[in-house]
């Protein structure tokens, strides 16, 4: 507990320099302050002491394969990659298009593809996010199975009229005339390690705010293959935002043949009994940490919920584990303000009232741009979750 406790406040020690600096206008750049941290770090024999990177992802293995049969070891690009050769072998109608897919994407989850199924059914496009997706809904509307790739969330942004004004309300405003529910556009989101600003955003809580699409975050990639699947064969347009870490961080022994995990139904990956931890995407890795140190150093039993799909979510089993354990945290990768912590929050009020113990706490993002050097004090990593863990098991003194 004191080795937390001690980075933490080194931590703000830090964040209190840099104020300083700043309000004295003194001129330090980003990399002459982080080092000035990690000397500061390195002196500290308390710090010294406190074990491994609070960064550093510990992959975790989610759950044991969802069907019986022959398995193979898979990262997640390598499932992600079996879903679409599954859904290209079994529906001739599918095609998977977007940037540099015909060579196999810069993550590598459409290699040989092209190669297998032909240049009509997997190909590259222009760089325009907003033709790609506008391209699927049309695609999809004509009847086809539409997969497409915007190559790194962050760019997904050209194509929001597309996705909010076009594929969530085709069905809708021609009084399901017509629809484009075969389309699914995948896109790598998410913390990285060196993506900065502009290849590390998450955001997944845009899209959460629009009535017509499903949004869905894998956290393996038994998961990931499962999914991809469902989205894939779903009748309502999904977005399948995958974690980019987790492409080569997460492997499992993944069935290869045809399965599918339903959407809109969480996971308990850990079952406890003081404390509801919710996550999704990489921040379940996290999360399943801090439980394990939890149970450890502060003898707190910490229920661990992998949320999966993030839009419709699955409420019941949140409000059920809340009911059971009386305190939940709420972990994303995402800014706090309006994230989609603040939507699980408000149903855990509104549904959990006479049950909860202590406020319901978010641990996420900062409200600022994605920073390159400082991404270790914006990751909302195990230390910071600990800190919530401590602060709502303070309230039952």
């Amino acid at each position: 507990d004191c080795q937390f406790q001690s980075l933490i406040l080194y931590e703000e020690a830090f964040l209190s320099l840099v104020r300083v600096l700043l309000e004295n206008k003194i001129a330090m750049f980003p990399r002459q302050v982080a080092g000035l941290f990690t000397r500061c770090l390195s002196t500290s024999a308390h710090v010294r002491a406190a074990g491994p990177n609070p960064n550093a992802l510990k992959y975790w293995n989610m759950t044991s394969p969802p069907m019986e049969g022959e398995t193979r070891s898979m990262t997640s690009k390598d499932s992600i990659r079996d879903a679409m050769d599954i859904a290209l072998r079994t529906d001739d109608t599918a095609v998977v298009f977007g940037e540099d897919v015909a060579f196999g994407g810069v993550f590598r989850c459409t290699t040989e593809l092209q190669d297998k199924y032909g240049k009509d059914r997997v190909f590259n496009t222009p760089l325009c996010e907003q033709g790609i997706v506008g391209f699927g809904i049309g695609m999809a509307v004509m009847g086809a199975t539409a997969i497409a790739e915007v190559q790194f969330a962050d760019y997904i942004f050209p194509a929001f009229d597309q996705l909010v004004n076009e594929a969530a309300k085709y069905r809708y405003r021609s009084g399901d005339q017509f629809n484009c529910g075969s389309l699914t556009v995948r896109s790598p989101c998410g913390a990285v390690g060196h993506g900065a600003l502009y290849h590390s955003q998450s955001p997944e809580a845009f899209f959460s705010h629009c009535p017509g699409l499903k949004v869905v975050m894998p956290s393996g990639p038994i998961q990931a293959k499962g999914l991809l699947l469902s989205c894939i064969r779903d009748r309502n347009p999904c977005i399948f935002l995958e974690p980019k870490i987790l492409y080569r961080a997460a492997e499992e022994e993944v069935p290869v043949g045809d399965y599918a995990i339903p959407l809109s139904k969480a996971e308990v990956v850990v079952e406890g009994t003081d404390v509801t931890l919710i996550g999704y995407g990489t921040q379940v890795h996290v999360l399943r940490s801090v439980a394990d140190v939890a149970r450890e150093q502060l003898n707190v039993s910490c229920e661990v919920i992998d949320l999966q799909t993030i839009l419709p979510f699955d409420e019941e089993t949140i409000v059920k584990s809340v009911k059971k354990t009386g305190s939940a945290i709420i972990a994303h990768e995402a800014p706090l303000t309006s994230g989609m912590g603040a939507e699980l929050s408000s149903t855990i009020q509104e549904k959990c009232f006479l049950h909860l113990e202590a406020p319901v706490q978010r641990v996420c993002g900062w409200d600022t741009p994605f920073p390159h050097v400082f991404e270790p004090f914006y990751l909302p990593n195990q230390y910071r979750c600990l800190e919530a863990v401590k602060k709502v098991m303070s309230y039952r003194k």
